[in-house]
């Protein structure tokens, strides 16, 4: 085959494109401390999972208590750990714990499991929960691309269906560390909920409208530079 006919290789991946910006690598001793904007978190009773209204909820991967603050604008109690305290001083841990040890157990009362995982410990906290505490609602915060892989249908999705799977039609911007109010993401979230329950069967598949303006309060970011003077638009 001449030089001509050779079949070009991939060019150079353009700057910003999703097949870049969608990619979370961390070391596998990282914490993978990727916060939530609290307005995700309203998004989920608002829209989704309105049983969590008046609920004793586990928030076991807490961090900062980020996802803890949206959350108790509905729940009776949110109860919050961490394998990790951060020291957040406006939203202390009540205790601090690994929710993967053999251990450890959900606090007293607590009817819901809410939290945004570690993305390469995901699975393990969705089997944990839905193998040990099988009287519990669970929610988890993850890309929408989890729903994806042979090995995942096989060890977690088809013997335990979600309920629920909630896209965010908005971008919900996870960056690591704390959540900013101007960042921006190339990557989808998606809620996948176990209801309280629910019998095993067909996932149902539901969109999460824009919200975020309605669900945004002050205090829920961090300080952070000033906005941009030409911020970007809800979606992608």
């Amino acid at each position: 085959m001449s030089a001509a006919q050779k079949t070009p290789g991939p060019g150079p991946v353009p700057a910003g494109s999703t097949a870049v910006m969608a990619r979370r690598v961390e070391p596998h001793d990282s914490l993978d401390y990727f916060a939530t904007p609290p307005w995700g978190a309203r998004a989920l009773v608002e829209h989704v999972t309105p049983e969590l209204r008046g609920a004793v909820i586990w928030e076991p991967a807490a961090g900062g208590g980020y996802m803890a603050r949206g959350l108790a604008d509905y729940a009776a109690r949110v109860v919050c750990s961490d394998v990790h305290d951060y020291g957040d001083l406006d939203f202390a841990l009540d205790f601090v714990g690994d929710f993967l040890w053999p251990s450890s157990a959900p606090p007293a009362g607590c009817e819901w499991i809410v939290t945004n995982p570690p993305f390469r410990l995901a699975q393990a906290f969705a089997l944990r929960a839905l193998e040990t505490w099988r009287h519990m609602g669970l929610a988890l915060l993850c890309r929408t691309q989890w729903a994806e892989g042979g090995d995942r249908w096989r060890d977690l999705f088809n013997p335990y269906p979600p309920g629920i799977e909630a896209v965010f039609v908005e971008r919900l911007p996870i960056n690591k560390g704390p959540p900013k109010e101007y960042a921006g993401t190339a990557t989808s979230y998606s809620w996948f909920v176990w209801p309280l329950g629910a019998s095993s069967g067909p996932t149902r598949r539901i969109w999460i409208p824009p919200c975020r303006k309605m669900l945004e309060r002050p205090g829920d970011y961090a300080a952070e530079d000033p906005a941009p003077s030409e911020p970007g638009g809800l979606f992608a």
